[in-house]
């Protein structure tokens, strides 16, 4: 079963598709065709587990300036020592989570998603191969849980909410589980997975 599972994810990241970003849901904008993004990488990481395979998510510290309190991927910007987004969000991981290195195998990446705040994303996927003990980063995050593959990966348990940002009403994708609302960009790289593996 795992492994048709792990077969049916690699299927995925080789389907041909374009990028995501924030902006899916909304009236057509103008972006500037010039405009510099900063890389950045985030890292979808699947620890197997009794009821199959599950995502590991962060819930952001509420004492930080960006994002308080928000649900997300181990991940952030592209450092000039990462060799590429793989680096990145492995050290991201190795940061925020406590995820030794060596623990989790690479699956691929999907298409990169255009965050609202300037920053070209890419999302690794990765098997946690050998468990190891969650350590949330001090003063970064709060912490650390599972959310069933099952759940992220099926359409149906998504919404289309919105909310106002700088005078105008933004939609975006939320996909709630349990206390956690997840939305924004990581509902939106999820959801855009999610598509890809019931195409």
């Amino acid at each position: 079963m795992l492994t048709d599972t792990l077969a049916q994810i690699e299927k995925s990241l080789r389907l041909q598709g374009g990028a995501s970003s924030d902006y899916d849901l909304n009236a057509p904008l103008d972006l500037p065709p010039g405009r510099k993004l900063r890389p950045a990488a985030v890292l979808i990481l699947l620890q197997p587990g009794a009821y199959g395979l599950s995502v590991v998510l962060t819930k952001r510290s509420s004492a930080l300036k960006h994002h308080p309190g928000q649900i997300a991927f181990p991940g952030g910007k592209q450092d000039a020592e990462d060799a590429d987004a793989v680096a990145t969000s492995l050290r991201e991981a190795r940061e925020e989570i406590g995820l030794p290195d060596g623990h989790a195998r690479v699956l691929g990446q999907l298409p990169p998603h255009e965050t609202v705040t300037g920053f070209h994303v890419t999302p690794v996927l990765a098997f946690l191969e050998t468990p190891f003990t969650f350590q949330p980063e001090a003063g970064e995050v709060d912490e650390v849980f599972l959310t069933p593959l099952s759940h992220v990966l099926n359409p149906e348990n998504y919404l289309i909410e919105g909310r106002r940002w700088r005078g105008q009403v933004r939609r975006y994708y939320a996909v709630p589980y349990g206390p956690y609302y997840i939305w924004g960009a990581t509902a939106r790289m999820l959801r855009a997975w999610a598509d890809r593996m019931n195409s």
